[in-house]
């Protein structure tokens, strides 16, 4: 969907968003629909794990590769509000507590440890 046109701030194309842009707006939802029975709308996120994914593809990487992800991560972080920052790296703890770590460090210039890289 597209939201510019009458959305004065450029930053805040998605919802939830940070920055008063979209919201979701549950009075406009259609209503259930008769098909041998009511049916509505399949909330994905109940009983979904959104963190046994990317824990695993975590798990897979050599030191290496969790050293370029953290740098990667950091760099594409950078301009980004100190509050949404912070809910990004909770979510990485969520993870993996090495992930959110890493991030951490690569967000303050230090080197990661190989500790926290491994």
């Amino acid at each position: 969907m597209r939201f510019f046109p009458n959305n004065p701030n450029a930053d805040a194309f998605y919802e939830p968003n940070s920055f008063g842009g979209p919201v979701e707006r549950p009075d406009v939802v259609e209503p259930p629909l008769k098909i041998s029975g009511d049916a509505e709308r399949y909330n994905h996120r109940i009983g979904n794990d959104d963190f046994g994914q990317p824990r695993a593809l975590f798990n897979l990487f050599d030191a290496g590769q969790k050293k370029r992800l953290f740098s990667n991560i950091a760099e594409a972080m950078a301009g980004v509000p100190d509050v949404i920052v912070e809910r990004q790296l909770a979510l990485f703890d969520k993870v993996h507590p090495d992930y959110g770590a890493g991030v951490r460090a690569a967000l303050k210039g230090q080197l990661v440890s190989p500790q926290a890289a491994e």
